[in-house]
């Protein structure tokens, strides 16, 4: 029992299986189908989760019918041809202890045709929240087809050997849409009344049980969108699933947050507060009397689920992001060593980024997610051969390295030629709200140390130091720099910015590490659409600075669409004051003011500025590796250094030379 958390380690009966801790892996949406059947990169994904020590693993969702095909990587609906490739992921998952639900799902008016060359089915007809199509209100038939094809989907759960399924009433989906008044306008016996609004929910619920018998455990999963007037609110759906409990059909009910009217609070970001589900599991707790509460969202470490377990808030926590960045979270909570969890930095880069362009989901700081297969997770076996390791430069890419190879016995001196690890990864985090960073950093340091690693800080490599060690390896990840040359994508013909030599023309990187003062008045050329320049934005606007960011993409945060952060950041910075110019470049800079150029209008004007701040792309800081090439040592050239990218591929470069050694 651990003493740390005992809440969470204590074990739960549902219906006739005995989950070993409250921690539930919840469903998601891994996108790793390939023509609709699942794969052993599923098997593995899943497996690593159940080794990990999750009690109940929630496979994600299977659409029940054609008009329920969401992505890519869907499985294929109303099909038996999936129940054998099944029976590989259920295995995977019960053999390690863990209960294997799957969840059932229908998205109603949202859809997208281009996956499912089907017309949207919906209570009502309203248009879609997922694309820009609109939807076909449902006869009689087509409910009743599609009440059949939730049922068909839990039969072959249960052929599949699944402990049960989870039927999906979230995000206003099209179970939500038939209990939600404002997306059910029907005047039939499926609108109206709150009974007849769940009149097919029940009918779903109760035909599963008939059908897969008193031993098959059936969730619920809901969520609520507070801040949106037209959605339920959490007394209406305390009364929706009321009645649901009361009439014996759910053994648990799992309360995320957002929807489709909400979405940046769907798998929200670092921008939000931690424990968002608790609310809602909270208010369904008081009026449930059989079903077990399970509180999603935002829980996403031991700590945030002890404490929502032990304020009552709910019987068992889902932690999704939480299990994909450290899949062995709840064993290393067993053991009371939650400082060796990798902690989620909530960035939504990789899983839901990489799923909203309909990849298959990984994980920024956990490279492994997706190649479990190939990688075996985060188990490490030993090298044959153990080497001596030199790891030049302690950003992401020197850090992964530096453990990998220690975790597999090899000698490793990781050597910073600055005074702190993290390289540029650091200054993220030292913008606001993502001390998740900083958290993840001094993890590193915490594994490297107990590795044995020696970490040389404040050193400089030269050639000739490397040449005169006793070394096999040398890793060169020395990151990148900014060429300070003011280039600009958006016009290429330029090499350098005019005016560049008036001065007060600074990097992001300079401005985070404070190593110049720019004036009050700040013009910040953004032309990554990240981060690194909107967190920049708005670390100087707490500041005290007045910023304007300039632009050329239709508008500010284009790359942080993808991971449901843009509308929220670009919220935060509007209320610091921040203006924004879009699509636009700068002509030439003047010391004191900028011309501008329009991409739309070619017109040019001048806009006064004390300094110009540069969020352009960088250059590799690659120069130690030139001179390394006549050295007779194995050299790797690894992240930054090999090509300015994203953070994580520099995680990714380092786990692979790390396992590669």
């Amino acid at each position: 029992m651990s003493k740390k958390f005992p809440h969470l380690f204590s074990p739960l009966k549902l219906r006739s299986h005995v989950l070993r801790n409250r921690i539930v892996f919840g469903a998601h949406t891994s996108n790793m189908a390939v023509e609709g059947l699942p794969t052993e990169r599923h098997a593995a994904y899943y497996a690593e989760r159940a080794i990990g020590g999750a009690a109940m693993i929630v496979v994600e969702p299977m659409p029940v019918h054609a008009a329920a095909v969401l992505t890519r990587g869907n499985f294929r609906h109303s099909d038996d041809s999936v129940i054998p490739h099944f029976k590989k992921v259920v295995r995977a998952i019960k053999d390690h202890g863990a209960v294997a639900i799957q969840q059932l799902y229908h998205i109603g008016a949202h859809g997208d045709s281009d996956n499912s060359y089907h017309p949207h089915w919906s209570p009502s007809g309203l248009p879609s929240y997922h694309d820009s199509d609109g939807s076909h209100a449902m006869n009689e038939d087509e409910i009743c087809e599609t009440i059949d094809g939730f049922v068909q989907a839990a039969r072959r759960c249960k052929d599949a050997g699944f402990d049960g399924v989870e039927v999906w009433a979230a995000y206003l989906g099209m179970i939500d849409q038939f209990w939600t008044p404002w997306t059910n306008r029907r005047d039939d016996r499926w609108g109206g009344s709150i009974e007849n609004r769940t009149r097919m929910s029940r009918e779903i619920l109760t035909r599963i049980r008939n059908l897969c018998g008193p031993d098959f455990i059936i969730g619920l999963a809901v969520s609520d969108e507070p801040d949106v007037k037209v959605a339920l609110q959490r007394d209406e759906l305390a009364e929706i699933v009321k009645l649901h409990d009361e009439a014996g059909l759910i053994d648990y009910v799992t309360c995320g947050s957002g929807g489709y009217l909400d979405f940046h609070k769907l798998m929200p970001t670092f921008l939000y507060p931690e424990k968002l589900g608790a609310d809602l599991a909270s208010t369904l707790k008081k009026v449930v009397k059989t079903a077990v509460v399970i509180a999603e969202s935002h829980i996403r470490t031991p700590e945030n689920a002890e404490t929502v377990l032990g304020e009552g808030a709910a019987d068992l926590v889902s932690i999704v992001r939480g299990q994909i960045a450290d899949p062995h979270l709840a064993n290393k909570a067993a053991d009371d060593r939650p400082e060796d969890v990798r902690g989620c930095i909530s960035c939504n880069q990789m899983c839901w980024g990489r799923r909203s362009r309909d990849y298959w989901i990984s994980c920024l700081i956990n490279p492994s997610v997706g190649r479990e297969l190939d990688w075996n997770g985060d188990q490490f076996e030993r090298a044959a051969d153990p080497k001596r390791v030199l790891v030049v430069g302690g950003g992401p890419a020197g850090l992964e390295t530096a453990r990998v190879a220690a975790e597999r016995g090899h000698q490793v001196v990781l050597a910073e030629a600055s005074n702190r690890l993290g390289g540029n990864f650091l200054l993220a985090g030292l913008q606001p709200r993502r001390g998740q960073i900083t958290e993840l950093l001094q993890w590193y340091e915490r594994q490297l140390e107990k590795l044995g690693v020696e970490v040389r800080l404040n050193t400089y490599f030269e050639v000739a130091d490397i040449a005169s060690s006793e070394t096999d390896v040398v890793v060169v990840a020395t990151g990148s720099i900014s060429p300070e040359t003011g280039f600009q994508k958006a016009l290429p013909t330029i090499e350098v910015l005019p005016g560049m030599e008036k001065g007060n023309v600074f990097t992001v990187e300079a401005v985070m590490a404070r190593q110049v003062r720019p004036g009050n008045r700040i013009l910040l050329l953004d032309e990554g659409g990240g981060w690194r320049g909107c967190g920049t934005t708005w670390k100087m606007a707490e500041d005290g600075h007045e910023v304007t960011i300039v632009t050329p993409d239709p508008f500010v945060g284009k790359e942080l669409q993808r991971t449901a952060a843009d509308l929220p950041m670009r919220q935060a910075l509007r209320k610091l004051g921040v203006q924004w110019i879009v699509e636009t470049s700068i002509a030439e800079w003047h010391g004191n003011g900028a011309t501008l150029v329009d991409h739309t209008t070619h017109e040019r004007r001048l806009v006064e500025a004390d300094a110009l701040v540069m969020a352009t792309t960088n250059h590799a800081a690659d120069w130690l590796m030139q001179d390394l090439k006549a050295l007779p040592v194995s050299v790797r050239q690894i992240g930054d250094c090999a090509a300015p990218r994203q953070a994580p591929y520099a995680f990714y470069e380092g786990r692979k030379t790390g396992l590669e050694i």
